[in-house]
């Protein structure tokens, strides 16, 4: 007979970036525990924290985002029992938001919202739950299923109240796992360490792991060789909701993978699936311009949120290439790629290794480094731009009919007119046309009115011009008065 323990809810916490998300989790880490208070800063390196309230556990995901949550998804990864999806009390429900509630309905978990930020002057909670229900998310006090909590990270309200919550959607749920069977788990980061190795975090779904285990995912095998809390405390072994960062993984695991326990490692290898690919280089269309980058993170699981984020970027007028994309610290081999293809460094949360450090102090070479996914995603647009031409915007400002040709020598001539629309400048160009035939372009060198020289023009007034450029202007001809001003392409 399967026996089933009470599983510890995984609780994943979503929103729109500078909403809160991090902040309410380092709030949580401060409270007073009645079990070991949680360790200080959030780490990226283990992507959960398990804390304790009245004899009950709860771990939380700190995953860089829901682009991270969506990709676990894809792999059919369970990754969460329930959601916080967090909303500022100031700003109301944003894009991310309405991307991180999408993500929450795939995943067919409860949820809870946390309207944060209630201690700014401005926050307006009762507009926040109205524009949620826009949205689809009916909240308790307008009649619906969802709790919401007014919550400020700085002040520490409604955060306990955030805690109380998750344990009454946990218990309703009757979260259970299978305990005799070999471990089962989710991978939800990876990285290379220096000193290490391979390292990766897991949440166990059912099942135990223990130091010895043989283990495997679709893309790498292994032997547990240690495993560690979030505070870097050593574990021996790690039950249902737990997470723990373990290393003896031959190869950097990817993150969503499903990670399990073997009897031996025949069985681990044929468990295996080779999903690792050649990254394949497009080439752009004709007249297309390119931006190639090379990208370093700390982890796994950044850098496939990265990666994401950057193809949904409209390319129909700039390529945005990466050449290269890899967890850990930025090589030598990471510049010479650079110098040799002409791409630009991006680090997410990772710095130069010591010879690469040296390398970039010679050579004068720039690291573009960002700690959030979405100042890099704003950094990625603001290179394409620079690559790109700007626009050239005509502007049409004047008409003139030519009244009297008064004298023409090789590519000049001086006219008189009467200005028929708008107003003319000088730094105009011209055009000559004769009906709807163009006879030729050029530019107006000098202008007058009264024989004294003028800034402008205005309609209904005669004037003379003296034109520069192809095209021999003729009585009755109209002149077009234009300015071409250039205009930043937007990505």
């Amino acid at each position: 007979m399967e026996k089933f323990i009470k599983k510890q809810p995984v609780v994943v916490i979503l929103g729109h970036v500078d909403h809160g998300k991090t902040s309410i989790l380092r709030a949580i880490k401060k409270l007073p525990f009645t079990g070991k208070k949680p360790g200080g800063v959030i780490t990226q390196e283990i992507g959960a924290f398990e804390v304790e309230k009245e004899g009950r556990k709860i771990t939380f995901l700190d995953t860089p985002g829901h682009e991270a949550f969506s990709q676990m998804r894809a792999r059919g990864a369970k990754v969460a029992d329930l959601a916080v999806l967090v909303v500022s009390a100031i700003e109301g429900p944003k894009e991310q938001t309405k991307e991180a509630y999408l993500a929450i309905k795939e995943a067919k978990i409860p949820f809870l919202v946390a309207i944060n930020k209630m201690d700014l002057p401005g926050a307006d909670a009762k507009k926040v739950k109205l524009e949620l229900s826009k949205m689809g998310i009916l909240v308790e006090d307008l009649g619906g299923e969802v709790p919401a909590v007014e919550t400020s990270a700085k002040t520490g309200q409604g955060i306990e109240e955030i805690l109380d919550l998750i344990l009454i959607l946990a218990e309703m749920k009757d979260l259970k796992a299978k305990i005799d069977t070999n471990g089962k788990g989710v991978i939800i980061e990876s990285h290379l360490d220096p000193k290490r190795g391979p390292l990766a975090s897991l949440i166990v779904e059912e099942g135990t792991f223990k130091i010895g285990d043989i283990i495997g995912t679709p893309s790498t095998i292994g032997k547990i060789r240690g495993m560690e809390s979030e505070e870097k405390k050593r574990l021996e072994k790690i039950f249902p909701g737990q997470a723990a960062l373990v290393f003896g993984f031959e190869k950097i695991p990817q993150v969503g993978e499903i990670v399990k326990v073997f009897e031996n490692l025949e069985e681990a290898r044929e468990n295996l699936k080779e999903e690792r690919r050649e990254r394949k280089i497009k080439e752009p269309k004709e007249g297309q311009k390119v931006l190639n980058l090379i990208l370093k993170a700390d982890c796994l699981g950044s850098l496939e949120a990265i990666e994401e984020t950057i193809e949904k970027i409209p390319q129909e007028k700039i390529l945005i290439r990466i050449l290269h994309a890899e967890a850990g610290q930025i090589t030598e081999e990471d510049i010479k790629l650079a110098k040799t293809s002409g791409a630009f460094i991006l680090a997410f949360r990772t710095k130069p290794d010591k010879i690469a450090k040296k390398i970039l102090e010679r050579e004068k070479i720039k690291i573009f480094s960002f700690g959030v996914i979405y100042e890099l995603i704003e950094g990625v647009r603001k290179l394409a731009q620079r690559i790109l031409e700007p626009e050239i915007i005509r502007k049409e400002i004047a008409k003139v009919e030519v009244l009297v040709n008064f004298w023409r020598a090789k590519n000049r001539q001086i006219v008189g007119g009467r200005v028929i629309e708008g107003e003319v400048r000088r730094q105009s160009k011209i055009e000559i046309w004769r009906g709807e035939e163009l006879i030729g372009k050029g530019r107006l060198v000098n202008l007058q009115k009264n024989k004294k020289d003028i800034e402008k023009a205005k309609k209904g007034e005669e004037i003379g011009i003296l034109y520069e450029g192809e095209g021999k202007i003729k009585e009755g001809d109209i002149l077009v008065f234009f300015i071409e001003e250039k205009r930043k392409v937007e990505i």
